[in-house]
């Protein structure tokens, strides 16, 4: 097993990790809803699920849900 030659002072550690850190995610604003979301992820308005600005899933509804019950 490697074994390293000399220890890593913690300043040096944080120097090198000072780069590794998360990227803020890129959001956009959608034509039909106006709502902001991440690119390439499905996104909830109302009830609704779209993607790309299309119903996907769409919203249940007050009527069906008091005929299921």
């Amino acid at each position: 097993m490697a074994h390293p030659k000399s220890r890593v002072s913690a300043q040096r550690k944080r120097k090198r990790r000072t780069h590794h850190k998360l990227a803020i995610p890129q959001l956009a604003t959608c034509k039909t809803t106006g709502e902001a979301h991440v690119y390439h992820r499905a996104y909830d308005v109302d009830g609704a699920l779209y993607y790309r600005g299309q119903v996907v899933v769409p919203a249940k509804s007050s009527e069906a849900a008091e005929t299921a019950e």
